[in-house]
């Protein structure tokens, strides 16, 4: 145990390798589970190291409280990430992120009070930056749960004085944040803590249910920045290496979902049309549509004699743990000759990688499941698409309407297809708030229901692969 305390820093950089190796492998679901191996190891190894090179310091604090205090945090985490339900992932890790981010504000504050330690510029700095950042990624967090949730907050708060009021508290924010670095006043530094909780708020609040797997992945890359401040508070190594890896990646996938959506970061944050789609979505045009209905006899009859068919999954599919019936569906028409495949949006879900997880733990093949980009000239040979569950990734308005809110958004063209199938529940327009025309459609047919119960019936149609 002396020598890995001795040898800390290299343990340390070992520690940071298998961290650069999961993200690798995180990147595929294939590798997944290669790539989360190699990040318990690497964890394991730093929380190690940190409490042999604790141990040699005469100056260590209570290591027992420590150690209980990690053990109930184990014993939490455990129990949470095997009764967590997969519709219940995203806001279970907007929390996650939450928890970060106050550890970073509890630990600055710690830091500041501390008796006898002397900071120079470099530490306010580090202190000022760790815990405004930490304090926004806590109430930002918070109100991300609550929306995904809808718990709390889940209408996107509206008028022309919100940007108005972001302004000021960042701006005030920053200024009282600036006034303790350059004279060391605990008033401003806990004034610039309070007001940074507040504007996390505010930052968040006025964001619509469209944008919310950006923001998931934006407070990803947040909480990660304010690991990195608490590494740099504490002087761990580890701790830094880990936080810019885990902000980095972050900050990267929110500018890859933004790209996918045709639009900037700053306008998911401070535009969006997340915010807006409600409004233009129940104002409509005042006119009646008309649609067809069909039973999953129907529809299973359309698919059993199809060459090809293409699913279509969005949270409609997560929220009635539909996965499995899915793979069994596809199994059943594989069986008779139909070739199936899985059409994924960058957004779609409510957080980035939502639908290929579900696919993954339902063991749906990794070759069958397609990206956007891979499928879309597809759709015009495709037979039947059948979506299930999704709305605004479908939604041909972001090709055809100018005036919609999600003009411009690369979507899946399922409207190309041949024929097309719809499972929802109702005709209630999707998360973003905005109606579909392809559900009006004269080759589309709405299929009415619990999604994993229109499948199943869908399946005993078919015969239950052949039984």
């Amino acid at each position: 145990m002396d020598n890995l305390a001795q040898y800390g820093d290299w343990v340390y950089l070992i520690g940071a390798i298998l961290f650069i190796l999961t993200l690798r492998g995180l990147s595929s679901p294939a590798s997944a589970i290669r790539g989360n191996l190699y990040g318990k190891i690497g964890m394991t190894l730093a929380i190690l190291t940190t409490f042999m090179v604790m141990a040699k310091d005469a100056t260590t604090p209570n290591i027992i409280m420590i150690l209980v205090a990690g053990a109930l945090g184990a014993v939490i985490g455990i129990w949470r990430a095997r009764t967590v339900p997969m519709t219940q992932m995203p806001e279970t890790v907007a929390m996650m992120h939450s928890l970060v981010g106050l550890a970073a504000v509890v630990i600055a504050i710690a830091a500041v009070n501390h008796a006898g330690v002397y900071h120079d510029g470099v530490h306010r700095f580090e202190l000022f930056v760790g815990c405004f950042v930490g304090a926004i990624t806590f109430t930002a967090s918070v109100i991300a749960w609550g929306k995904l949730s809808a718990k709390l907050g889940a209408k996107p708060l509206k008028g022309a004085w919100v940007k108005p009021v972001q302004a000021v508290l960042f701006l005030a924010m920053i200024g009282f944040g600036m006034n303790y670095f350059v004279t060391e006043s605990l008033c401003s530094f806990y004034a610039m803590t309070g007001i940074a909780l507040v504007f996390g708020y505010f930052w968040i609040a006025p964001i619509g249910g469209g944008d919310m797997p950006v923001v998931v992945s934006l407070l990803n890359s947040l909480s990660g920045w304010a690991a990195a401040g608490i590494g740099f508070t504490l002087n761990n190594s580890m701790l830094i290496v880990a936080g810019s890896l885990v902000g980095s990646s972050g900050a990267i996938l929110s500018y890859i979902m933004c790209k996918a959506m045709n639009r900037s970061l700053l306008n998911v944050l401070f535009g969006g049309f997340g915010a807006t789609a409600a409004v233009a979505g129940a104002a409509g045009d005042g006119k009646e549509k008309n649609y067809k209905s069909g039973s999953p006899d129907d529809a299973a009859f359309m698919m059993s004699n199809a060459d090809s068919v293409v699913i279509v999954p969005g949270y409609g599919l997560a929220q009635a743990r539909a996965q499995n019936a899915v793979k069994e569906l596809a199994d059943a028409l594989k069986e008779k000759g139909v070739k199936v495949s899985y059409a994924i949006h960058p957004v779609a879900g409510r957080m980035p990688g939502h639908m290929n997880v579900l696919l993954a733990e339902a063991d749906v093949p990794y070759e069958d499941v397609k990206e956007m980009d891979e499928i879309n000239n597809d759709f015009a040979s495709t037979d039947v698409v059948l979506i299930i569950g999704a709305n605004d990734v479908v939604n041909p308005a972001a090709k055809n309407d100018p005036s919609s809110p999600i003009y411009g958004m690369p979507i899946l063209e399922a409207q190309r297809a041949r024929s097309i199938m719809v499972i929802k529940r109702s005709m209630s327009p999707g998360y973003a708030g905005l109606d579909n025309d392809i559900f009006y459609m004269d080759k589309s047919m709405m299929i009415f229901g619990d999604a994993k119960k229109v499948v199943e019936e869908m399946i005993k149609s078919i015969g239950g692969g052949g039984h």
